[in-house]
């Protein structure tokens, strides 16, 4: 049996942090299996400029990771599942999920949003922050920021934005929980699968697949399932302004979620529950949340 396997991930100083723990989980559930890590440059990571949006999408993400495993370079390949897009190849199985961490978003540049001056620029390439921010506060005026947290952070600084927001977790995971102000569920809905580390493999890679369970997490696999299983149901790509949230409470998921019009000035909010692997929770939701929608929202999703 191969004692080595051999972990894909992006380069960024997060992807890289977050491959440290899935290969010193691996190497804690298999004693005597050495865990390889490989880093592979993304197209994500090489166009900064542009909103994902409009150069391809989250598949800028995956798509050379998804190469590199599909062509045997690597066995199993970790992702922030927040950027992974919806509809994956038949070949690549989401193996396993560490445990999820905080999901909320954070807050940099002031203490809250009341305390931003009128028409404050946000810095965020995000349809969803965009659209909660102009919900929040009509004023605000959300401006791109993409690249790694310490590339935004140095965007805030050099007067870019007046603010931005940056994931807890990927914070968290950075060891940076200094920065910014936690912004509640209540007041910002996470988007789906956010503080999330998935690790996929080939589908047809029995060996790579059964160690991968080792280090799976049921609850975060389960939420994070039925999170994307609603983006499907949606219809939803990178455009579209979602966010979700699925919690599991004895044997009972609930998955909540808001629709937002494109300015943020339309929004829905539903929840439905259910067993944590019964795939009609998203659907049902999907056509509640549709069926509920004012025009300017249901027009960006469904196709």
């Amino acid at each position: 049996m191969n004692s080595v396997i051999r972990l894909g991930t992006r380069g960024s100083p997060l992807a890289l942090t977050q491959a440290g723990l899935v290969q010193r989980a691996l190497e804690a559930a298999h004693p005597g299996l050495s865990v390889e890590v490989v880093t592979i440059r993304t197209t994500g990571d090489r166009v900064q400029d542009r909103a994902l949006a409009e150069i391809g999408g989250k598949a800028l993400w995956t798509k050379e990771l998804d190469r590199a495993l599909l062509a045997g370079d690597i066995d199993c390949a970790v992702h922030s599942m927040k950027d992974v897009e919806t509809v994956r190849p038949a070949e690549i199985a989401i193996a396993a999920m560490l445990p999820r961490a905080d999901v909320r978003d954070r807050l940099v540049g002031a203490e809250t949003f009341e305390a931003l001056p009128p028409g404050a620029r946000i810095g965020t390439s995000s349809p969803r922050r965009a659209a909660q921010v102009r919900s929040i506060r009509p004023d605000l005026q959300p401006v791109l920021f993409r690249g790694n947290v310490d590339t935004r952070l140095a965007k805030l600084a050099a007067g870019e934005a007046d603010a931005t927001l940056l994931a807890a977790a990927g914070l968290e995971r950075l060891g940076r929980m200094d920065v910014g102000v936690a912004v509640s569920i209540a007041e910002m809905p996470p988007a789906p699968a956010q503080g999330a580390v998935g690790i996929e493999a080939r589908a047809d890679d029995d060996l790579t697949r059964t160690r991968l369970a080792k280090i799976d997490h049921p609850k975060t696999h389960a939420c994070v399932l039925a999170e994307r299983a609603l983006l499907a149901a949606l219809v939803a790509d990178c455009h579209s302004p979602v966010a979700a949230l699925a919690q599991i409470e004895g044997a009972v998921l609930t998955l909540s979620a808001t629709l937002y019009s494109e300015d943020g000035a339309h929004q829905v909010s539903a929840q439905e529950s259910g067993a944590p692997s019964d795939p009609a929770v998203s659907q049902v939701l999907a056509e509640k949340l549709l069926a509920l929608a004012p025009e300017p929202v249901r027009v960006l999703f469904a196709g």
